[in-house]
């Protein structure tokens, strides 16, 4: 986990109150502990996160509260155990997201900072629930762009394969159609939003979720293998050079939404936190750690 801020409103005047800081909550899927150069990966490049870490504050011990995506989620959003809750289990969501998820009564993070006056925004993974009952909309966030589920294929936006699947792909609640890898629509979106904030303005509060690098394995110049692939849970193709560039695509990303804060003079009263909500899978560095994602080993739960 890396975090960076730095606050200079007030320091003129040490008697003024200080502006309330902005945050932007940016969460990888799957990324693994060590998949970043500032951890000592060495197969890819990833400038932009390294710079981040560089400053900031690196934590070289964080841990996920689980090793599996909606759990995590649940209790980054709450602040609690995911088994409290029902619909905070380990992998409730992927069957019955209609009937389990976030109940949309119970505070969170966004809910709570947009009651003290921050905008709020998700862009990105939700997984925590389908609509009509659950959704981002109806927990705390104002603005939602992304996909409800959890994989989606990074070309079509689908959660499956075939003509017949629907789109996870929404604007609020409403389905959208979009062209592009998902990873950069996510950051053009992020940056889009964050240049309609301006400094002095309302604090705001961005959660950014990619679902970068999670399966299906395909790169930002691979359309051609997406549209081949037969199934979404596409585990047992890809390779570690396609991984590489999901990862040197998600940092690039990272490096626009920093670039688009800097721009509009909000970097220096902002909190940039960036982890991932569970170990990496079978391309993920975890040496000399064993385990991985679904394991309650170290390299199932131990996150940048």
């Amino acid at each position: 986990m890396s975090t960076t801020a730095t606050t200079t409103a007030g320091a003129s005047n040490p008697g003024a109150a200080a502006a309330p800081p902005n945050i932007v909550f940016i969460l990888a899927d799957d990324l693994g502990w060590a998949d970043l150069g500032v951890y000592g990966q060495t197969d890819f490049a990833t400038p932009h996160l390294d710079a981040l870490a560089g400053e900031g504050v690196r934590f070289t011990q964080a841990y996920a509260n689980s090793a599996v995506c909606s759990a995590t989620r649940f209790a980054l959003i709450t602040g609690r155990y995911q088994y409290r809750l029902r619909g905070g289990l380990e992998e409730p969501l992927v069957r019955k997201a209609h009937v389990y998820g976030l109940p949309p009564e119970h505070p969170t993070l966004p809910s709570l900072l947009r009651d003290a006056g921050y905008d709020t925004a998700l862009i990105g993974k939700w997984h925590l629930g389908s609509l009509p009952t659950f959704g981002p909309l109806k927990s705390g966030y104002d603005r939602f762009f992304g996909n409800y589920g959890g994989a989606i294929d990074y070309f079509t936006h689908k959660p499956g394969v075939g003509e017949a699947v629907p789109r996870d792909l929404y604007e609020g609640e409403v389905p959208v159609e979009r062209v592009g890898y998902y990873t950069q629509l996510l950051a053009d979106e992020a940056s889009g939003w964050l240049r309609e904030r301006s400094a002095g303005s309302k604090p705001f509060f961005l959660s950014l979720h990619f679902t970068a690098p999670h399966w299906p394995w395909v790169g930002p110049e691979d359309e051609e293998v997406s549209l081949g692939l037969k199934d979404l849970f596409h585990y047992d193709g890809g390779n570690l050079h396609t991984y590489g560039k999901m990862v040197r695509s998600l940092d690039g990303a990272v490096g626009q939404v920093l670039h688009a804060l800097k721009e509009q003079g909000l970097a220096d009263n902002t909190i940039v936190v960036f982890t991932s909500d569970n170990g990496g899978e079978r391309f993920s560095k975890t040496w000399p750690f064993t385990g991985q994602k679904t394991e309650l080993l170290e390299g199932g739960i131990r996150v940048p």
